[in-house]
C-alpha cells in the first residue's frame, strides 16, 4: 500500500480486517495486527483454520445462491479482498461490497475498482437504512428482485446494544421474496473458557469481539426459512466431495447457515 493510500489509516491499532487477512496468510497487515492475531491464536489455535473454513463457506454458499438464479449480492462487512471473492464465485453478478473500514475501502477500490459489476460502498451495518438508501447501492441492486445478502464473520463484532436482531430485520424487510441471507458467526459453546481471552485481544482492536452462544446465533436467523442442513459448523454446510470436517463432534464452534425470505410478508 502506498504512503498516500495509508493516510487516515491507523497502523498502530490492531485492525480486525487486517488480522483476518493475517489468519488467511495474506500480506495486507502490519506488526500490530500480526501481534494481536498471534495472541488470539495462543488462546484458540483453531482461528487460522476457521478463517479458511469461512472463505470456503462463502464459496459454497454464494455458488448455491447463484444457482437459484440470484444475480445480485450485497456483501456487508466485506473485509479485504482475497481469493474466492463474491464476484469471482458468481461471475456476471452485480456485487456491492460494503465496509466502514478505511483499510478495506482503500485496498478494495485499488484492486476491484475497474470491475463494472462491482461497487464498493462505505457504510456501517449498524445503520442499515443508510446502506439500503445509499445511491450507489440503489444503482446496483434492484430490491424488487431477489438478492443475496452476506454477513460473513461480521455479526460477532456487533454488540447487543446495537440491536443485531433489529439490524437483520431491517435488511429482511428490504429483501424481496426468494432472497437469501448467508451468515456465519463464531459460537463459544465448544470453547467457553477461551472466550474471555479472545475478547481481551479484540478489545484493543478496531472492533470488539462479542461472545455469543449457538442459541443466541440461531435467534439471529429468525424470520428466515432455513435451507438444509440448517445452522451448522461451517465445514458441515454442504461440504464438497473430499472436504474435511475438522470440528465434527466437538460441538458448536463457527456456525453458518443460509436463510430464505418467504412470500408471507
Amino acid at each position: 500500500m502506498t504512503d498516500q493510500a495509508l493516510k487516515g489509516i491507523n497502523t498502530q491499532i490492531p485492525n480486525v480486517a487486517r488480522m483476518y487477512d493475517y489468519y488467511l496468510g495474506g500480506k495486507d497487515n502490519f506488526p500490530a495486527d500480526r501481534e494481536a492475531a498471534e495472541r488470539a491464536l495462543t488462546v484458540v489455535p483453531e482461528i487460522r483454520h476457521s478463517a479458511r473454513s469461512n472463505r470456503a463457506f462463502l464459496r459454497r454458499t454464494v455458488d448455491f445462491v447463484a444457482r437459484t438464479g440470484i444475480d445480485q449480492f450485497l456483501d456487508l462487512g466485506a473485509g479485504l479482498p482475497t481469493q474466492n471473492n463474491v464476484h469471482q464465485v458468481a461471475p456476471g453478478a452485480k456485487v456491492v461490497y460494503v465496509d466502514n473500514d478505511p483499510t478495506v475501502l482503500v485496498h478494495g477500490r485499488a484492486i476491484l475498482g475497474k470491475n463494472e459489476n462491482v461497487t464498493i460502498v462505505e457504510g456501517d451495518m449498524r445503520r442499515p437504512r443508510e446502506i439500503l438508501e445509499h445511491p450507489d447501492v440503489r444503482a446496483a441492486i434492484d430490491f424488487d428482485r431477489p438478492v443475496g445478502v452476506l454477513l460473513l464473520a461480521i455479526m460477532h463484532f456487533v454488540p447487543d446494544e446495537d440491536d443485531p436482531c433489529g439490524i437483520l430485520a431491517t435488511f429482511r424487510e428490504a429483501m424481496a421474496p426468494g432472497s437469501h441471507l448467508v451468515m456465519s458467526h463464531v459460537a463459544i459453546d465448544a470453547r467457553p473458557a477461551a472466550a474471555d481471552g479472545v475478547t481481551k485481544v479484540y478489545d484493543r482492536a478496531s472492533s470488539p469481539f462479542v461472545a455469543r452462544t449457538s442459541k443466541e446465533i440461531v435467534r439471529l436467523f429468525e424470520g428466515f426459512d432455513l435451507v438444509e442442513p440448517g445452522i451448522v459448523n461451517l465445514p458441515e454446510w454442504r461440504p464438497a466431495p473430499g472436504d474435511t470436517v475438522p470440528y465434527k463432534g466437538i460441538g458448536s464452534y463457527f456456525l453458518g447457515g443460509v436463510g430464505v425470505v418467504n412470500g408471507d410478508g
